[in-house]
């Protein structure tokens, strides 16, 4: 008997204004607006909304709010899995190929000679 297919899980933005706004005219309806002082509450009420979503994809701001432990839970986190995306004003960090893999898949990617 074949796999019953799981239902797609939802997908939750938060970020700035301007990403919201990016994110809502794609057609995404779970579209958080952040300001600095509200972030990391709001990161924090998702990541702790059990089921419900299972990609968070929050702005690069929110992940250096952060608190070290945050940090590397959101890193380690799979379901929901969290992707920080740059911020409106260009500035980001970027997660090499490498960690990425090691993250979401759980392999090292060997360098080729």
């Amino acid at each position: 008997m074949p796999d019953t297919p799981k239902e797609a899980g939802r997908t939750v933005v938060l970020g700035e204004r301007e990403l919201a706004i990016g994110f809502r005219l794609i057609g995404l309806k779970d579209v958080i607006e952040v300001t600095p002082e509200n972030a990391v509450g709001e990161f924090q009420r998702v990541m702790s909304a059990g089921a419900t979503y299972n990609l968070v994809i929050a702005s690069q701001s929110i992940r250096r709010r952060l608190s070290d432990p945050q940090r590397a839970n959101a890193d380690a986190s799979l379901s929901p899995l969290v992707v920080f995306v740059p911020t409106p004003t260009g500035e980001f960090e970027v997660e090499s190929i490498n960690a990425l893999a090691k993250r979401v898949l759980g392999v090292t990617l060997a360098a080729s000679s």
